[in-house]
């Protein structure tokens, strides 16, 4: 077996959607500042997730987990894979494109059930033609996805990671355009989605052709393989839709609010940067590496696979957690707070950022631990487990909302992602000694977690200080820029120091 240089690869994978995250910082900026929270940008928010929302069903969601362990597993044992993965590419694009077309009629209902607040007033209109644009996205993305996991079972990671960035440079683009020729910036921005989507697949599907990865579509077919890769792929499904059922339910208690909708959207494009940069990376490449360690039979690589990514894993998004609980008002005005954005949305946003930051490692450890499942093709616990944590999302959700308002849904999601790490973690005992973390991991994950706190009381204390300068123009950037970048030297010396982390490590990962 060709080994999947774990470290590298998240690090490939990191840097692309850190690059790809940074970008679409930039899209939001400019979508707070050109629409604002209102109408228009509820409108987008609300329209722009339904594509989304399914998205978790037939992209990097349920059908990869089903398809890149048996994709895997077929790569490593030669057994016709691909083959496999262009009957697999024809049946979802049939599925997809059947989903489409029932998307579009029924468009109203859609935005009626995830929206309900909208009804009665100019956003819900505006929602239903906004989401009949936007959700041809995903079809394109989804065929993307599979082939991105074709190439990331191949050990290929730059491809499938960089086309993200396209959607966002489009974007940024067609915003900036129609702004400077006094054109709609909301019409622009969302007849750009489909086309940015089909810009996506086009990428991967020329990398997977230069990688000697050639796949075509044949004739929909029922096989053995496609009956148990629906079998498989049916519970990642449901589980799935129940996480997407948390945000739904979020957004419902929102919409019922002036703008909230819109400060949520903005708080959770914060969280999700680092949740991108290094939860989804370590996904993407754990659990290809997983399937193959696994059907190789080389249980101790895979133990020793699992418990490094969770190393990597911590000692990059704790101190994030940290910063986001510790500064979250700093941040949102620094990179939100312009045109009609003012200081009630940031001071609205950066309760929201704070209450995710308390989530952010556990939406970080759902990735890790899920492909201990997916690994195995073992989908159904994961969804067991996941209505439990829409039980609890709905119930702190719509019960908190009659007392704090709007808020219930930030303190739902973090509490909902908390339960669905413990469930996880009881589940995978039953896995043995691959499924529990080494030795090392235990002995640093305590100092990972001292370096954060320590570095969190640097970032307070320059805070303090720097506060006069986050309200002059353009030195607000400078001291943002001095105030993470003190506090990353701080976290980095000190977890050096404490031995949390081997910086030698990363620089050899750089240099492969």
């Amino acid at each position: 077996m060709k080994p999947i240089r774990l470290l590298s690869g998240i690090l490939t994978v990191g840097v692309w959607t850190l690059l790809s995250r940074v970008l679409g910082f930039v899209r939001d900026v400019l979508i707070a500042g050109f629409l604002g929270p209102g109408i228009l940008m509820d409108a987008y928010v609300a329209a722009f997730r339904l594509p989304n929302m399914f998205r978790r069903f037939f992209a990097e969601g349920a059908f990869n987990a089903a398809f890149v362990p048996m994709f895997s597993k077929r790569l490593e044992a030669d057994e016709h894979p691909m083959a496999f993965a262009g009957l697999a590419l024809s049946w979802l694009g049939l599925v997809l494109l059947a989903l489409t077309g029932l998307a579009m009629l029924f468009m109203p209902a859609l935005v009626y059930a995830t929206a309900e607040g909208f009804y009665g007033d100019d956003r819900f209109d505006i929602t239903v033609d906004y989401g009949r644009v936007t959700f041809p996205y995903i079809l394109f993305i989804s065929l993307a996805a599979l082939l991105s996991g074709v190439l990331n079972a191949a050990g290929r990671f730059a491809a499938a990671a960089a086309a993200p960035v396209l959607l966002n440079v489009m974007l940024v683009t067609a915003m900036s355009v129609a702004w400077y020729l006094g054109g709609p910036v909301a019409e622009a921005l969302i007849w750009t989605i489909p086309f940015a989507g089909l810009a996506q697949l086009a990428l991967v599907w020329h990398a997977a052709d230069r990688a000697g990865l050639r796949i075509r579509p044949a004739r929909p077919r029922w096989t053995p393989e496609m009956g148990q890769l629906v079998r498989i792929a049916f519970p990642a499904a449901l589980a799935g839709g129940v996480v997407q059922v948390n945000l739904l339910v979020g957004q419902l208690v929102a919409s019922n609010y002036d703008k909230a909708v819109s400060w949520l959207y903005s708080a959770d494009r914060l969280y999700q940067l680092p949740l991108g940069v290094v939860g989804i990376a370590v996904g993407i490449v754990l659990l290809p590496d997983l399937s193959r360690r696994l059907k190789a039979g080389d249980d101790t690589g895979a133990r020793e696979a699992y418990s490094h990514a969770g190393e990597i894993s911590l000692a990059l998004t704790v101190p994030c957690a940290v910063a986001l609980m510790v500064i979250p008002l700093p941040l949102v005005s620094v990179l939100f707070e312009r045109g009609a954005f003012g200081t009630d949305d940031t001071a609205a946003t950066a309760l929201a950022v704070s209450i995710y930051g308390l989530g952010l490692p556990a939406f970080v450890l759902q990735k890790l631990l899920q492909p201990l499942f997916f690994a195995r093709e073992d989908t159904k616990s994961p969804f067991r487990y996941a209505l439990v944590a829409m039980a609890v999302n709905a119930v702190l959700a719509v019960g908190l909302a009659y007392v704090i308002g709007w808020m219930a849904a930030a303190i739902a999601t973090t509490a909902a992602g908390w339960v669905m790490v413990w469930l996880l973690l009881r589940g995978a005992r039953g896995f043995g000694e691959v499924a529990r973390f080494d030795d090392r991991f235990r002995k640093r994950i305590w100092r990972i977690v001292i370096a954060s706190a320590l570095m969190g009381a640097v970032l307070w204390g320059g805070s303090v200080l720097l506060t006069p300068f986050f309200g002059l123009g353009g030195w607000r950037w400078l001291a943002l820029l001095v105030l993470l970048s003190v506090g990353a030297l701080s976290y980095f010396g000190l977890g050096q120091l404490l031995g949390a982390f081997r910086l030698s490590e990363l620089k050899t990962a750089l240099r492969r």
